[in-house]
C-alpha cells in the first residue's frame, strides 16, 4: 500500500460497522478509502506493523500516511476525507480525545446488543471487491 491510500480497519462481523464501511463507500465515489476487517489476514498485518494488541479488534482505525488513528480520531479523519459536507463534522476533533473516546467507548461497548451481530464478516460485491484488502 502507498502511504498516501486511506485505510480503514474495522470490526467485520459488527452490523454497525458494516453500515459504517458501506456509508463510506457510498459517499466516497473516487474510491479513496481501502478497507480489511479486522479479523482477516490483511487486518492481521496491519495490527501487528503497528503494533497494535489484540485489544484493538474492537475498534475503528483509519490508517492515513501510514499513521493509525484509532477510535473517535479516526471516525474524524474518515468524515474529513469523505465528499459533500460531511468534512464539516471534522470540526468534532475539537473536542477533547478523553470525551469523544468516552462517547465512542460506551457505543463500542454496546454495538453487538444495540445493532447486532452477523455470523461472518462483510462479503463485499464483485464491483468493490477491488476496494477490500485480503
Amino acid at each position: 500500500m502507498a502511504n498516501k491510500d486511506l485505510i480503514v480497519l474495522f470490526d467485520g462481523v459488527c452490523n454497525l460497522c458494516n453500515t459504517t464501511v458501506q456509508f463510506i463507500i457510498k459517499n466516497d465515489p473516487k474510491g479513496k478509502f481501502k478497507f480489511a476487517a479486522l479479523q482477516s489476514a490483511a487486518g492481521q498485518e496491519f495490527l501487528e506493523k503497528f503494533n497494535l494488541q489484540k485489544q484493538y479488534l474492537n475498534t475503528f482505525i483509519l490508517i492515513e500516511n501510514n499513521t493509525p488513528r484509532l477510535k473517535s480520531t479516526g471516525v474524524c479523519y474518515v468524515v474529513k476525507n469523505l465528499n459533500g459536507l460531511f468534512p464539516l463534522l471534522f470540526i468534532c476533533i475539537l473536542i477533547p480525545t478523553f470525551i469523544r473516546d468516552w462517547i465512542y467507548d460506551l457505543i463500542a461497548k454496546n454495538r453487538y446488543k444495540w445493532f447486532g451481530k452477523q455470523e461472518s464478516c462483510l462479503i463485499p460485491s464483485p464491483e468493490l471487491l477491488s476496494r477490500f484488502l485480503n
